[in-house]
């Protein structure tokens, strides 16, 4: 009979136990925590609920199993050989910046999984860069056209990740090596285009240089034909008559002589040249 009461308390704080230790994992399993820049993805035998937990404390089913997706900027950098439109190859450094849409994450959980920069963009990635050099020349990748062919890859790409719960943030062209006999080309080629534009310049400046003097000697050549036009003789006698009577009324020695010279005009002799006379 003891041996029976013994076996049901041992039976009993077995079932404690048991009940103790269920009650521990429910509890920890029940409330979940999200950490700043991911949502949760929550999934029940292998169905996906389309809602997602947002960064912070939750209650949960603690039979669901929650997948913490990221949903910060993310760097994904490519090297790769690419052809140019004259059938060079290349070596372009390219860094993809993007993201994953929250209301997308359950989504992309279900049809691609947690592993979606390995399986979808990484190929969608590399495509769209040799899709994209491949329309020109090496030389647009060594100049300020580098913008323009990095414009040309997002609006490649993000008609194919936007629908797939991704956003393309920028592409960015770090780098690229050219095979060194087209390298020198270009050096020289971009060398005389400056050299070219200088000598432009230049010449600009001299014929703006030319201008200024043609004008400058038009205005002086007009200035002496109206100086020209003005000096009549009859002005001139006018001229004379007045600085000979100013000299006149000098104080100074001299001596007039009045209608003396071939245009009538008073000749005034100082006192030396009337002494020496």
């Amino acid at each position: 009979m003891a041996e029976a009461i013994s076996a049901k308390k041992g039976c009993g704080i077995g079932l404690y136990i048991v009940a103790a230790i269920a009650i521990v994992f429910i509890a920890m399993n029940s409330f979940v925590v999200i950490p700043a820049g991911n949502v949760g993805v929550k999934s029940l035998f292998g169905k996906v609920d389309p809602t997602v937990l947002s960064s912070g404390f939750h209650i949960v089913n603690p039979l669901v199993t929650i997948e913490r997706m990221t949903v910060r900027t993310q760097e994904l950098t490519e090297e790769a050989i690419v052809p140019s439109r004259e059938g060079l190859s290349v070596n372009l450094d390219v860094t993809l910046l993007y993201s994953l849409v929250p209301d997308k994450a359950p989504e992309v959980y279900r049809t691609i999984g947690s592993n979606y920069t390995q399986v979808v963009i990484e190929p969608q990635f590399r495509s769209v860069i040799r899709g994209a050099t491949a329309s020109y020349d090496a030389k647009a990748l060594y100049t300020s056209e580098r913008e323009v062919i990095a414009s040309a890859m997002m609006s490649h790409l993000e008609p194919l990740l936007a629908p797939r719960g991704i956003r393309v943030e920028k592409i960015l062209l770090r780098s690229m090596t050219l095979p060194p006999i087209l390298s020198d080309a270009i050096s020289k080629k971009l060398e005389a285009e400056q050299q070219a534009e200088q000598m432009k310049f230049v010449l600009d400046r001299e014929r703006q240089e030319a201008d200024r003097k043609r004008v400058e000697a038009e205005g002086i050549a007009d200035f002496q034909k109206k100086v020209a036009d003005g000096l009549t003789e009859a002005y001139l006698k006018w001229k004379g008559i007045e600085a000979t009577q100013k000299l006149a009324e000098s104080g100074n020695s001299k001596v007039v002589i009045i209608g003396a010279g071939q245009s009538g005009l008073p000749v005034i002799l100082g006192s030396d040249t009337a002494q020496g006379r």
